[in-house]
């Protein structure tokens, strides 16, 4: 499936590489979650979780490419997810730069590529 290409012409466009890790596209840092199992197509992070920890959310009809795929939440909605892993941002994170999520609970992690 695909052709292949540069290693930069994967990323989806909801997805930035800033500072060596990965962001959305407001430059908002994007965490994973220890909880998550890689290539599950699911989430760990549901209800008030995903409350602190708001979903990358793809939009309807966008499929992945390279190593970003999309997976399925609980509720239908669809999640960009990195190696597997769904992508997250944190709810305390008001600006670019901002990593203030970064091992919470020893379970959070930025995002990098």
């Amino acid at each position: 499936m695909g052709m292949g290409g540069g290693s930069a012409g994967n990323l989806p466009p909801t997805v930035k590489v800033t500072n060596g890790v990965l962001t959305d596209p407001q430059g908002l840092t994007l965490y994973t979650f220890d909880r998550d199992t890689a290539g599950s197509g699911k989430s760990a992070c549901n209800g008030p979780c995903a409350t602190n920890w708001p979903p990358l959310m793809a939009a309807p009809g966008t499929s992945g490419s390279g190593q970003y795929t999309i997976i399925t939440r609980d509720d239908g909605s669809k999640q960009w997810a990195y190696r597997g892993l769904p992508l997250y941002r944190f709810a305390k994170d008001a600006k670019p730069g901002d990593r203030t999520g970064d091992n919470v609970n020893n379970v959070w992690h930025v995002a990098k590529p």
